[in-house]
């Protein structure tokens, strides 16, 4: 046996690890992009818990800027992605009506950070995640996503208009693209991991 034949068989042991599992929470309000956000970037097929929309929910649900939404989320949204052969990220969407609050404990537990999705025509949809985050002290970042390729107001408002600090970071992004998301996510690792360092 040379000297080197044990670092060999380490490093091929090492090789065959399986990834490190990461938990990432997709959150926001009602209607602002989540489920298209886990479904364009997981390599599973997601698993979605959508209803349709009955005309009581319509009652109780915003549809001004969804007209044509029909269904909603109702449990949770998953979906995995690796990222490289040591990570894999697997992601919880969040329902976005508050009246299924009671679930984010659940849902968010374990989680390294969170993507906060943001529709600028209605900022207020998205407090209660901004708040959810700070107050249980979890890193996330805040994705203003680009419907019709376009946001309503600058960064520096929506920062403002959510009173977030200077160390939350806010990106735009695009729900549908796989590139965009990935880019979001990565944002919100990094945060995750300057989090561990200190």
């Amino acid at each position: 046996m040379t000297p080197t034949e044990p670092l060999t068989r380490g490093t091929a042991a090492a090789a065959v690890r399986p990834p490190l599992p990461v938990k990432m929470v997709i959150a926001g309000g009602f209607g602002v992009g989540k489920t298209p956000t886990v479904g364009s970037i997981s390599e599973i097929e997601p698993l979605t818990t959508e209803a349709s929309i009955t005309e009581v929910a319509a009652g109780v649900d915003d549809l001004t800027h969804t007209p044509r939404k029909t269904t909603t989320t109702v449990a949770m949204d998953f979906g995995c992605i690796t990222i490289d052969p040591t990570l894999k990220l697997y992601l919880f969407g969040t329902p976005g009506q508050e009246r299924f609050g009671f679930m984010w404990d659940d849902i968010v537990e374990g989680a390294v950070g969170g993507l906060v999705i943001v529709d600028t025509r209605r900022l207020d949809d998205c407090y209660a995640a901004v708040d959810y985050f700070e107050h249980k002290e979890i890193p996330f970042a805040v994705a203003v996503n680009a419907f019709d390729g376009q946001v309503e107001h600058t960064l520096d408002e929506v920062r403002w208009a959510l009173d977030v600090s200077d160390g939350v970071p806010v990106v735009v992004f695009d729900a549908r693209e796989r590139g965009s998301v990935r880019d979001a996510l990565l944002v919100v690792l990094e945060l995750a991991l300057a989090r561990t360092e200190n």
